[in-house]
Formats: structure tokens, C-alpha cells, sequence
């Protein structure tokens, strides 16, 4: 069976870029080995979405009282948002199946591995059946990394410490959780489970949360739920994990004191690494580093007719990274030239306030040489805002280059998830403060703090 394109997984980028090639006229056969949507639709971006949605509705319901709302009897029940969750995530599993079938696209549900190269293309095997190609598109995402501490595999086998994989099917939610991380799914989870109640603490290494995200951000963030209760334990290297499921502790050590915490479930999310191994890359010789294909801005590999997009290249582990690197090869693929803009890609964290960060930093654009100034500006500017939150302390950072260009921008604060793509296109552009101040934001919403802030600066 011979194909125009191979796409070795079904995941954002890998559907994404099969329907798009298939629209192109090309033929395209798709493999996947578990469910198509990937990762993200089945086990991170969409699951997490829809618990957090129902842990913001429980939160309303329990915190109206300064609105003028008050709700007797309120309850949450873990094993029905579970449910609804697996609802959401078959319909939209589905969705990605008939869109596949609309565009003429082969799926395969089957492990493939690149086994080589012929006359007539590149040669995958699946299913004890030989397909060759004159194009491979590998995206072949990701998987939770669980590093060498002293207990967690053993924990992880008999069920007392999950991966994002495992702790969505939970029908039962524990009382006390550990989370190993304070990165983005880390602190997603984090916020669900202390919706719902249960006790959570936060164990991070570094001496904030939230990876790269802005300091003064990560700060607000986190006071925000430390008032909810939750525990951060910042600067402090997990030594050993042990239990059972409903019993157990995770030790760590700060300031050369070891302390453990007991806790009925460990939620281990220390990142992800790309999926590369057994799918065949020696055999066509793709280049690696650190266990990630390496590709270039247009999507290339080391090897000429191969592509990658997607967590497998380690660049950005996005889905909608995801989906713009699978267009950028198949666009060029078919001789139009295209290239993913890193400099541009938003990101968020979804947790009650949101975080929506775009672009440079003051701190990142230093390290790159950029001369940049930050300039910063209460929400609370936004009439809206001030309806909606009580008290609330969100902030925007807009980060302006030498020549007035804008190089970032950076929320904290209610739809900062709805906001950010704006401020990303601005910063594609490279748009000056005086180009943002001609546009028209509508009112009253949050969005037109950017705009007022241009005029700050």
C-alpha cells in the first residue's frame, strides 16, 4: 500500500495534519495505537478541562455570598464528573474519527514502527503489513516522565501514585493528595482537588510554581491558593515515595532536613518526555537530542521527507504548538513555504484565576540579548473585573521593546485564557504601543485593560 503521506500518530498534530493534507489532495494514511485525539484529548488538555470546569461551578455555588447569592446543600459528586468527563471525551473522539473519514483519510489503529527506505518511499510496518510512503510525518507525542526517586515506580504499580493518565479514571477522589510538581498539570489538578475538598499538598523543587511563567504571576497565583489552603512545599527535593493506595507518605528534603507527608495518593507531574523510543528512527537515521526528534522551524528532521510536530520534537508541548507544527510541514510538503513562529505561541494555565502568558519576559528577553522594559497594570482598571471578582488582585505585564514593539504579555485573572490569543497576534506582528491603541476593544469586558495599558506607558 503505497501513500503520498504517512502520519505515525493521532494526536493534534498528527490529525490535524492529516485532514489538512487530505483537503490538499493527498493520500494520507493516519496509524494510532490507542484512541485518536492523542494525549490531549484523552488523558490531559480536554479531560482536565471538564473537572475543572465542574470544580468552578461547586466553587461559585460556596462562594456567592459577597455577590448576593447564597446556595444551601451544595455537593459535588467526583463519580459523575468522572463520568461526564469520559461523555465529553467519546464525543469529541468521535468528532476527530468522522472529520478523518470526511477528508478521506486511512486510519489505522495499530502500533507502526519505520522499519526503512525503498524505491518507492519510506517503508512502515503495523499489523504484520508493510506501508511505504514518499512522506512521514511522525507525532508521536509524549508521556509522563517518573524520575528515579527511591519507591515511586513500586508506587506507581500498585496504584498508590498516578500519572495525568491514571488520576482522571479515578471514581473515587482522596482526602489527602500529594502532588510531585508545580507545573502546569501539577496545579491544574491541584485546584480540582481542593475545589472538591480534599486536603493538597504541593511539592515543588524549584523555588517557585509554575515553571517559566512570570514570577510576580506565579506569586499571585500561588497566594491565591494558599488562602484556599492548599500547601506549598517550594525548593525541596522529593527523596522517597512509599504506600499503598489510601496510605503512604512522600518524603522530602529542604535545608537538609528530610520531612515526609502523609497522604492517601501521589500525583507524580515532573513533566514529559517525547515518545521516541520503538518507533523505528534508527532505521532511517533521525537525528535526536535528549530523547526529542530534533526539527528545525519548519518542521524538518535530519532526514529529507521526514517531519515531526508535536511534544516528540520537545520544543513546545502544546497542542495548539501541536497543530500549527503539523501544518507547517504538510504546507511545506506541498511547496508552500511556511515556519513555525516560537516566539508567539500562548500558554495557560487553567486554574481559578487563569494564567495567559504570551512572548518575552523582562527576565527572558535579557538572557536573549533584547533591551526591554515591563510595564505593569491592575485588572481592576476593568469595570467588568471589578464586577465579577470580589477583591481580586489580577495584573497584566506587557513587555515593550526599544522601538515600542510589543515582546510579551502576561495575566493573571479571570478569561485570561480567552485573552492571550489576542495579545499573541500582537506580538507576531511585532505591533507598536501606538498601533494597539487604535484599536477598538469592546466594553465592558477584560480584554480592554490592554488597551489601557498602552496608554500607561
Amino acid at each position: 500500500m503505497i501513500y503520498d503521506l504517512i502520519v505515525i500518530g493521532g494526536g493534534p498534530g498528527g490529525y490535524n495534519a492529516a485532514e489538512r493534507a487530505a483537503h490538499s489532495g493527498m493520500k494520507v494514511c493516519l496509524f494510532e495505537e490507542r484512541a485518536l485525539g492523542g494525549v490531549c484529548l484523552n488523558e490531559g488538555c480536554i479531560p482536565t478541562k471538564t473537572l475543572l470546569y465542574s470544580a468552578k461551578i461547586y466553587d461559585y455555588a460556596h462562594h456567592g455570598d459577597a455577590y448576593g447569592v447564597t446556595v444551601s446543600g451544595a455537593s459535588i459528586d467526583h463519580a459523575k464528573v468522572v463520568d461526564r468527563k469520559d461523555k465529553v471525551v467519546r464525543t469529541l473522539v468521535s468528532g476527530v474519527g468522522a472529520k478523518m473519514k470526511g477528508a478521506g483519510v486511512t486510519v489505522v489503529s495499530a502500533t507502526a514502527t519505520i522499519t526503512g527506505k525503498s524505491a518507492d518511499g519510506f517503508t512502515v510496518s503495523a499489523n504484520d503489513e508493510t506501508y511505504t510512503a514518499k512522506q512521514l510525518l511522525i507525532c508521536t507525542g509524549s508521556s509522563a516522565a517518573v524520575p528515579p526517586i527511591p519507591g515511586l515506580k513500586e508506587s506507581v504499580e500498585n496504584g498508590f501514585a498516578v500519572t495525568n493518565r491514571e488520576i482522571l479514571d479515578l471514581r473515587v477522589a482522596p482526602k489527602r493528595i500529594a502532588v510531585i510538581g508545580g507545573g502546569v498539570i501539577g496545579l491544574e489538578m491541584a485546584s480540582y482537588f481542593n475545589s472538591i475538598g480534599a486536603s493538597v499538598t504541593v511539592i515543588e523543587m524549584m523555588n517557585k510554581i509554575a515553571g517559566p511563567t512570570d514570577g510576580e504571576i506565579s506569586s499571585i497565583l500561588q497566594k491565591n491558593y494558599a488562602k484556599r489552603g492548599v500547601n506549598f512545599i517550594l525548593g525541596a527535593k522529593v527523596c522517597a515515595v512509599s504506600g499503598k493506595p489510601g496510605e503512604g507518605y512522600v518524603e522530602y528534603e529542604m535545608d537538609g532536613a528530610k520531612t515526609k507527608v502523609e497522604c492517601d495518593l501521589v500525583l507524580v507531574s515532573t513533566g514529559r518526555r517525547a515518545r521516541t523510543a520503538g518507533i523505528g528512527l534508527e532505521s532511517v537515521g533521525v537525528l535526536t537530542e535528549r530523547g526529542a526528534i530534533v526539527t528545525d522551524e519548519y518542521s524538518r528532521t535530519s532526514v529529507p521527507g521526514i517531519w515531526a510536530a508535536g511534544d516528540v520534537n520537545g520544543k513546545s508541548m502544546l497542542a495548539h504548538t501541536a497543530y500549527r507544527e503539523g501544518e507547517v510541514a504538510v504546507n511545506n510538503m506541498l511547496g508552500k513555504k511556511d515556519k513555525v513562529d516560537y516566539r508567539s505561541i500562548p500558554a495557560v494555565i487553567y486554574t481559578n484565576p487563569e494564567v495567559g502568558t504570551v512572548g518575552e519576559t523582562v527576565e527572558s528577553a535579557a538572557k536573549a540579548g533584547i533591551k526591554a522594559t515591563e510595564h505593569t497594570i491592575s485588572l481592576r482598571y476593568s469595570g467588568r473585573y471589578i464586577a465579577e471578582n470580589e477583591g481580586g488582585d489580577g495584573i497584566v505585564k506587557i513587555v515593550i521593546g526599544e522601538h515600542r514593539e510589543i515582546l510579551g504579555v502576561h495575566m493573571i485573572g479571570s478569561y485570561a485564557s480567552e485573552i492571550i490569543f489576542g495579545t499573541a497576534a500582537m506580538v507576531a506582528k511585532r505591533e507598536r504601543v501606538e498601533d494597539v491603541q487604535k484599536i477598538v476593544f469592546p466594553h465592558p469586558t477584560v480584554c480592554e485593560v490592554i488597551r489601557e495599558g498602552m496608554f500607561m506607558i
